[in-house]
């Protein structure tokens, strides 16, 4: 049995947020277990003398032999495990392919659950006390939800809310489960998730660049934590004898825990003009409204016509009726002039 003690982390490939905590607590002095669904993406853990096994966490097979791997390797015990894989997939609610969805679910929630069952055995026999690290996110708490993401919120929402469960149920067993929160980080999780585009069908089409943009993940890619100081941290917290049952970090995710306090739809502004749903509204304005949005070039036309013919009519309307009223005025003012010349002459 190892000295050092020993953490198995899964979806490390190279570029990713797993990569960079293998390779953070392996400077810490930790002997880690990279894992990845290929083994030829772990060629950065590789190149740091980091041990690399082949885990894919949505297959049973893969994970019964990850765990007998690991086993054989340690002497039966493993003291971290780190549920790190996981994928995206941004989309309007409306517009969402429900297979897709189920396979996120898979792999951000079903996967957590089958890993964490099978590698139980070998947290409950380590020496210095197990712990498992569910790697969840600011975006699963329900006041930080931001607009077409709704798929990945639910699926890490679900997460946090399965390790919470955990938290209570093994502690009788000495387990320790904690979660953690990360907020917005450079890493290759945008890069390698295939383009999107909002179906043809979709309304929020009336702004398709904006929105495009936003589910496309530059913004957050290009302005997120720097990976290295967000590994460091998480390393340093979960190195601690009692690690925090909740761990905040990456960037923003401070402000994520502080709008927990602020009232629902408070931040309902600011999200809005980050994800372009601003636009979406400004843009449903200028067309007059969702039913005016599947128009044809010559229904347009039609329906302009008709509208100028219907204002033309108004103001001919108008025009008579104001004739009318001048008209009755007129005789009106006649009649009382008659009327005075009666009575003077009376």
């Amino acid at each position: 049995m190892t000295d050092k003690r020993t953490v198995l982390i899964s979806g490390c490939s190279d570029g990713s947020l797993g990569s960079e905590l293998a390779r953070a607590f392996h400077r810490h002095g930790w002997r880690v277990f990279a894992s990845a669904r290929n083994l030829s993406k772990l060629k950065q853990a590789e190149a740091e003398g980091i041990e690399t096994v082949q885990l894919d966490t949505t297959s049973e097979e893969s994970i019964a032999a990850c765990v007998a791997r690991v086993s054989e390797l340690t002497g039966g015990s493993l003291d971290i495990l780190v549920n790190n894989a996981g994928g995206g997939y941004c989309m309007p609610v409306l517009d969402l392919d429900i297979a897709r969805t189920r396979e996120l679910f898979d792999l951000n929630v079903f996967s957590l659950i089958s890993v964490t069952q099978a590698f139980f055995p070998l947290l409950a026999k380590s020496s210095r006390g197990g712990l498992v690290v569910n790697n969840t996110s600011g975006m699963a708490l329900l006041h930080a939800s931001m607009p077409f993401s709704g798929a990945y919120s639910a699926s890490k929402a679900a997460a946090a809310s399965f390790s919470e469960v955990l938290r209570q149920e093994l502690a009788p067993f000495g387990v320790k489960v904690t979660n953690l929160i990360t907020g917005s980080v450079k890493s290759t999780f945008h890069a390698n998730a295939p383009h999107i585009s909002l179906p043809s069908t979709s309304i929020y089409n009336v702004a398709k660049e904006a929105v495009e943009y936003f589910m496309s993940g530059e913004k957050a890619a290009a302005t997120g934590a720097d990976p290295v100081q967000w590994a460091e941290g998480v390393v340093k917290d979960l190195s601690k004898a009692k690690p925090p049952l909740w761990i905040w970090r990456g960037k923003l995710s401070w402000v994520t825990w502080l709008s927990s306090f602020l009232p629902v739809g408070f931040t309902d502004g600011i999200l809005k003009s980050m994800t372009g749903l601003d636009e979406v509204e400004r843009k449903l304005k200028e067309k007059g409204g969702v039913n005016n949005l599947d128009e044809t070039e010559e229904e347009k036309k039609k329906k302009k016509k008709k509208k100028k013919k219907k204002k033309k009519k108004k103001k001919k309307k108008k025009k008579k009726k104001k004739k009318k009223k001048k008209k009755k005025k007129k005789k009106k003012k006649k009649k009382r002039r008659i009327m005075g010349r009666w009575q003077i002459n009376t």
